[in-house]
């Protein structure tokens, strides 16, 4: 649980749709491949094996709170992180994304997926301990892949444009996909479980790969397995967001899977967002993350417009439409931060 320095916090006050004294602003993927100091950091040392060094979480994790001044730090580590420690064989190479070396087909495969412990990432809880003691009042945010996302890496065996194999297996044989599904999400309340005990105030459920399906699909294959997901860490009391790309038409199902805050790309103007929601909830978003190479004068009454419709909310947490790009120049995203900051400031 958040202590009562974090708990007035801009991002903190903003996801319970609280008066802010500004705008908070993080962006996804602020912790690694746009900044320097990340690669010299992690020179010669895999993704995996970043994530399981407590030191190295931890200093990747503070580097853009140190240089942006951001409202909010996110864990760093990797959705498929987990999986590693659920009995499956999976890695994450340089240039593709995680890519599962044998693809779950059968019921054997899903049986193989076995829950994961706090005794499986002892040095998840160290790394957030210490992050937590550093980042004084700055909230931490933790993560977990949504299942169906995860799904979509085990089933195909990699990144898809199509998922095709995941859907042929929701149709083909749904009673075989909802058994994966369920483990997963199993797998996703078990480390956000360790992340919120450890010291995390809030926890974001990325379904990066949502926008792949229908409205229908989404609701019958998708939406119990988030929302069990949800409803397993209601009772810590943390901030949930739930965010996913091209979500535009799901905004409303992935609203009533239980979060909290709806994370918004930058396909659809935030106070759509909003009129699209299940029931009133703070946002999160959206510049388009291509933008941040225009130029400030395409940029500024950007984020001014976004500014503007975020006040349809209940809550606005100033973010990117989704990652920060690798090419990324770190003085604009700095400069983002402190006019969001400023240009808020009640």
């Amino acid at each position: 649980m958040p202590s009562t320095s974090l708990d007035r916090s801009p991002y903190l006050l903003a996801a319970r749709g609280e008066p802010v004294p500004h705008t908070p602003v993080w962006f996804m993927r602020q912790a690694g491949r746009a900044l320097p100091e990340y690669h010299k950091a992690r020179e010669g040392i895999s993704m995996f094996e970043s994530c399981r060094r407590p030191d190295l979480v931890v200093e990747i994790t503070l580097q853009p709170v140190r240089r942006y001044g951001v409202d909010a730090a996110i864990f760093f580590s990797d959705i498929v992180t987990p999986l590693q420690f659920a009995g499956y064989d999976i890695e994450i190479k340089p240039g593709v994304g995680p890519v599962a070396a044998d693809p779950i087909r059968d019921a054997a495969g899903v049986a193989a997926v076995r829950p994961v412990t706090a005794a499986d990432v002892p040095f998840t809880t160290e790394a957030i301990q210490q992050l937590v003691s550093e980042l004084g009042g700055t909230p931490l945010i933790g993560f977990a892949g949504a299942p169906f996302t995860l799904a979509s890496y085990l089933v195909e065996g990699g990144p898809s444009k199509d998922f095709a194999r995941t859907k042929a297996m929701m149709h083909g044989n749904p009673d075989l996909w909802h058994a994966l599904a369920d483990r997963l999400a199993d797998v996703a309340i078990a480390y956000l479980a360790v992340q919120i005990e450890a010291g995390a105030s809030a926890i974001q459920l990325f379904d990066s790969w949502a926008g792949g399906l229908s409205p229908r699909d989404y609701e019958r294959f998708v939406l119990p397995h988030s929302a069990k997901v949800f409803e397993a860490i209601a009772s810590y009391g943390v901030p949930r967001v739930h965010f996913g790309v091209n979500t535009g038409e799901l905004l409303g199902l992935m609203s009533a899977a239980g979060a909290d805050v709806i994370g918004v790309d930058w396909r659809v103007p935030l106070d759509e967002a909003v009129r699209r929601l299940d029931t009133p909830k703070p946002v999160q978003g959206n510049l388009d993350p291509a933008l941040l190479f225009a130029g400030w004068e395409a940029i500024e009454p950007e984020i001014d417009r976004i500014l503007e419709e975020g006040k349809k909310a209940p809550g606005h947490i100033f973010n990117l439409g989704h990652g920060v790009p690798p090419n990324a120049d770190p003085d604009v995203l700095a400069r983002i931060v402190k006019y969001v900051q400023t240009r808020s400031a009640r």
